[in-house]
């Protein structure tokens, strides 16, 4: 793997306990991390819902160096320039220890 391919920083956001004003326990997704990946749009699609409003579906692939991003899960959210993603699914091709490949999809608000 060439190092200098991972050229974007993400940051990895996960869902963290928070104690709120009343001493309540809830749930927040806070930034966990900050690591550097490879970022490849794979598919995009359009499509056309009621009131000629416009759905798009686009999806990506992110890799990681194995080590760094050793403790992510599928509940998990990636943030980069502004575009949240959610985690699909993750590979670990080969079984090499080597990388990482998240298989993602753009949220979008």
């Amino acid at each position: 793997m060439n190092p200098g391919e991972l050229r974007h920083k993400i940051d990895i956001y996960g869902n963290t306990k928070v104690t709120n004003e009343l001493g309540e326990i809830s749930y927040k997704f806070q930034k966990i991390k900050t690591i550097w990946a490879a970022i490849i749009p794979q598919t995009g699609a359009l499509q056309r819902q009621q009131a000629d409003t416009i759905l798009t579906n686009v999806t990506h692939k992110i890799i990681v160096r194995y080590t760094a991003g050793k403790g992510i899960t599928k509940d998990m959210q990636i943030q980069f320039r502004g575009h949240r993603f959610e985690i699909k699914y993750i590979l670990n091709p080969y079984f090499s220890n080597e990388t990482l490949e998240l298989f993602v999809q753009e949220l979008i608000d």
